[in-house]
């Protein structure tokens, strides 16, 4: 259960008896299914339907593909949120609370 002051959920492709999740683009796939789902509303805009979502964004920590899932996901789709956490939990994949952080700056030369 993914508690509600959650900013975002880590859904990790690690089956919750330690295997990996397959097929190996799973995160790309859902978070493709998701991009219609962005603040505003999906636009018909050219090329729109190429970016993800930043409610929904496909990442790799370590070696273990992941999908970032925002709260405001759950505050303005609420069925895309029931969406993405049901599969999750149909597919026995662990889900983590926790926080993105934004990659370091490069040190300066």
């Amino acid at each position: 259960m993914v508690a509600p002051s959650s900013k975002e959920v880590f859904i990790q492709g690690i089956t919750h008896q330690g295997k990996r999740f397959r097929p190996s683009d799973w995160a790309e796939r859902l978070a493709g299914v998701m991009s219609q789902f962005r603040p505003g509303g999906a636009r018909a805009t050219p090329g729109s339907h190429l970016r993800y979502s930043p409610w929904c964004i496909p990442t790799t920590i370590g070696d273990v593909k992941c999908v970032v899932v925002r709260e405001e996901l759950r505050e303005h789709e609420p069925m895309a949120w029931d969406f993405v956490m049901g599969f999750a939990r149909d597919n026995d994949l662990q889900v983590v609370e926790a926080c993105l952080l934004p990659d370091e700056p490069a040190p300066k030369a």
